[in-house]
């Protein structure tokens, strides 16, 4: 049997309830809790979707670390058979597991993590895809963080966003970095605005805590220092206009 600590509660407060669980073969994480739910107590909020890694959806902090639950083997992550689930960090709580991403995602807008494509010289509607060559910088830069999913692992476990709520976090400069090297984009000036101020890039001391979380093998620390360099040569020249 597994002993599995969950937190249970909401953003007014909680505790961690004890459960026992059967030890199974290849066993995850997110079956551990979908054992608990279905199995001992059907009131235990958490949310999971796709179940192979694709929408990220499962997200938790398993034994003080956030994880996809649907990837995440029990053998792997287990201390003398011992589990602690608890939801993501730097999120408010909905119940038990579930958390409010709505903050998360919020501050990808307000880094311009929307692709706004450039028009063409007469405003007609191109006939055809813009040709971005696969070997060229910009394109390997932008290939480097466009697997991003918005699972909020990196924010979870961002030391920064712990420290200061308003901070974008990685996974919205990540997204940021992407698009400033997309030649197809129209925004480029504004989105390097956007996390030119004290809540932007250049809060990030770079602890490598959002690179070490990725499940996706995404560096946002790299994307972040992107963006410092494309904000550091504009200062000389009177700043962002």
């Amino acid at each position: 049997m597994l002993r599995v600590k969950v937190w249970r509660g909401n953003a007014a407060g909680g505790r961690l309830a004890d459960y026992a669980v059967p030890a199974r073969a290849n066993q995850t994480v997110l079956d551990v809790v979908t054992h608990i739910q279905r199995e001992v107590d059907p009131t235990l909020a958490y949310r999971f979707a796709c179940r192979v890694g694709m929408c990220g959806s499962c997200a938790m902090v398993v034994n003080g670390r956030p994880r996809w639950t649907c990837r995440t083997h029990v053998s792997r992550v287990a201390q003398d058979g011992a589990l602690e689930l608890r939801p993501l960090s730097n999120l408010p709580v909905i119940r038990d597991l579930a958390t409010d991403m709505a903050p998360f995602f919020d501050k990808w807008a307000k880094a311009r993590g929307s692709f706004q494509p450039k028009d063409s010289p007469d405003g007609a509607v191109p006939d055809d895809f813009a040709v971005v060559p696969p070997a060229s910088k910009p394109r390997q830069q932008a290939d480097a963080g466009i697997e991003c999913i918005g699972c909020a692992v990196c924010y979870s476990g961002c030391d920064i966003v712990a420290w200061n709520p308003d901070y974008l976090g990685p996974a919205a400069l990540n997204r940021a970095w992407t698009l400033v090297n997309d030649v197809r984009d129209d925004a480029r000036r504004d989105r390097l605005k956007a996390v030119a101020g004290d809540a932007g890039c250049h809060a990030c001391h770079s602890t490598q805590s959002c690179t070490a979380h990725c499940p996706k093998g995404i560096d946002p620390s790299g994307a972040i220092a992107g963006l410092k360099r494309s904000l550091f040569w504009p200062s000389f020249k009177g700043g962002m206009r």
